[in-house]
């Protein structure tokens, strides 16, 4: 809670086992800048927080990721997508953040990102050894919450 009122978010990290893959996540984003909380699996911890506190700011200053189209605005050099996380998964995903609001009414978005050569993992050609590093958490899929 503290580190909420100092900067206005805070972040989980969560080591990756044989359920899954590791993956941050934020908390006070949508109580402070009024965008949905984040989340992205199979990045550095320092990686994701970067990612966070730009896409922080950028929300506090009243600028909302594109959600089911392609955006640089989460890394430098590589395209992602933003696509609302589903219900269903805060309870397995998002526990200090449903612990916060004590409740599942806040909205969450996942950030997914593609392999080395900028293919995503719905896309034909994805590399494979990728294939284990993202969860979708989609309501129905990745493919099908894209944006033509």
């Amino acid at each position: 809670m503290a580190k909420i009122r100092e900067h206005g978010w805070f972040d989980t990290a969560v080591l990756g086992d044989a359920e899954g893959p590791g993956f941050s996540f934020t908390t006070g984003l949508w109580v402070n800048a009024g965008q949905p909380e984040l989340i992205m699996f199979g990045m550095k911890r320092e990686i994701t927080h970067d990612v966070f506190w730009t896409l922080f700011r950028e929300a506090k200053a009243g600028s909302p990721l594109p959600i089911g189209m392609p955006t640089d605005r989460a890394f430098e050099n590589l395209l992602a997508y933003a696509f609302p996380v589903a219900k269903r998964f805060y309870t397995d995903h998002l526990g200090w953040s449903r612990w916060f609001y004590g409740n599942d009414d806040f909205p969450c978005l996942q950030i997914v990102w593609p392999d080395r050569s900028g293919i995503f993992p719905w896309e034909p050609g994805f590399d494979t050894s990728f294939v284990d590093d993202q969860i979708d958490l989609t309501e129905h899929g990745w493919k099908s919450a894209v944006m033509g």
